[in-house]
């Protein structure tokens, strides 16, 4: 399925420059998003993964439901601050901004295999953050999965020597 032509592009949002990819169209589509779902797990079926781990927000659209169609648990990285109990942290900066991310201290255990996944491949920092706080915690990440991966910006050279699946290339 061509799913590039459920997505909306949004020129010079959020900023001028910035070529938005709004996955909410494909999202309202129950039909496409459920076979974005299913090709990732397709996908990733043979590899061995213990959890799946998504930043927020739009890695939350991503991995809950790969998941749950995988059959594992979910591990939501979220912004700091919005986590209720004890956390690490990590900077990272954004295409056009600067961001933290955090994970509750118990959300991995050492040794476990873990996907990231995101809606988005963009300039790598907000996954390689993503790793470097799976790794804190003694996780092993076995590779990420991304609906969409920006080819121009290299994303890909930031995450190091891991399994990278990404359905749609802009």
């Amino acid at each position: 399925m061509n799913f590039k032509s459920y997505i909306r592009v949004i020129e010079d949002f959020p900023q001028p420059g910035i070529s938005f990819k709004d996955i909410t169209t494909l999202l309202q589509d129950g039909t496409v998003y459920k076979q974005v779902i299913q090709e990732l797990a397709r996908q990733l079926r043979d590899k061995e993964i213990d959890v799946i781990a998504g930043p927020e927000a739009r890695g939350f659209v991503i991995g809950a439901p790969l998941a749950v169609e995988l059959g594992i648990g979910f591990i939501p990285i979220r912004k700091s601050g919005k986590l209720p109990g004890e956390t690490i942290e990590a900077d990272y900066a954004l295409e056009y901004g600067k961001d933290k991310l955090a994970m509750h201290k118990d959300a991995i255990k050492p040794g476990q295999k873990v996907l990231i996944a995101d809606d988005l491949l963009a300039t790598g920092g907000t996954i390689a953050t993503s790793i470097n706080l799976v790794k804190q915690l003694g996780g092993e990440v076995v590779g990420a999965a991304f609906l969409i991966e920006l080819d121009e910006l290299n994303g890909r050279e930031k995450l190091g020597n891991i399994d990278i699946i990404s359905l749609v290339q802009y």
